[in-house]
């Protein structure tokens, strides 16, 4: 009798998009889970657990990055995530991911080691104040010249463009397909992992920090309409 055994190798996923609005329409996550998927199946690993993080690039906190650097610490596992040149650029991250001293893999650089991660934690941090100083001075020269600044695509210039409000519902709406689509296959892991109630899922969204579409806390009534609209492409 042969017995079956775990992989050996075992990998926690870290997957991260840069804006809110990346995050809710899942725009990179989906590329960025199958590379991984790809890279584990190539190696015969498992993936123990999966961390999404949706932040912005001006932020320093990394709350699902300290929860995959922590799991990896305690299982041993080996933390991976699809593209390093993707976040070459991000500071935070690469000194979080220096000091934690847990094994790390990039799918697009496997033969990435500490002293590749700490040049690159040093140019990302030169690069990124200069990006913002230019950026600082490119807006009050902008101000000077009289240009007004904002968004102008917002409710009111579709209204005056004569689209209305089927328009912004029809965008609402997308929207809020993309962004249930996005947070599907962790609805799944959560149901397995044994949340079978809607207060049960809505607890643990909260709990591993996944903010609504709206940017806010998870209920009853949220879990609800995130459900329905899962089910229609089941």
């Amino acid at each position: 009798m042969v017995s079956e055994t775990a992989p050996s190798i075992r990998f926690i996923s870290y997957e991260r998009v840069s804006t809110a609005r990346q995050g809710r329409s899942g725009l990179g996550l989906e590329a960025q889970r199958k590379a991984i998927d790809d890279f584990a199946a190539g190696r015969d690993a498992e993936v123990l657990a999966r961390f999404t993080e949706v932040e912005s690039g001006g932020r320093n906190d990394r709350p699902e990055l300290d929860k995959a650097v922590q799991l990896a610490r305690l299982t041993g596992a080996t933390l991976v995530i699809a593209k390093l040149d993707r976040l070459s650029r991000n500071a935070a991250f690469l000194l979080t991911l220096q000091a934690s001293s847990v094994r790390f893999l990039a799918c697009d650089m496997p033969e990435a080691n500490d002293l590749t991660v700490g040049i690159m934690a040093l140019v990302a941090q030169q690069e990124r104040e200069a990006i913002s100083r230019r950026t600082k001075k490119a807006l009050m020269s902008a101000k000077a010249r009289g240009v007004k600044l904002g968004n102008p695509n917002g409710a009111a210039a579709l209204r005056r463009a004569g689209q209305g409000g089927a328009s912004l519902r029809q965008a609402i709406t997308t929207n809020a397909d993309a962004f249930a689509r996005s947070l599907a296959p962790l609805l799944e892991t959560i149901r397995k992992d044994g949340h079978g109630t809607l207060r049960s899922v809505a607890a643990e969204l909260n709990a591993r920090g996944i903010q609504t579409r709206r940017g806010g806390a998870w209920h009853v009534s949220n879990v609800r309409n995130l459900v329905r609209r899962v089910k229609q492409w089941e």
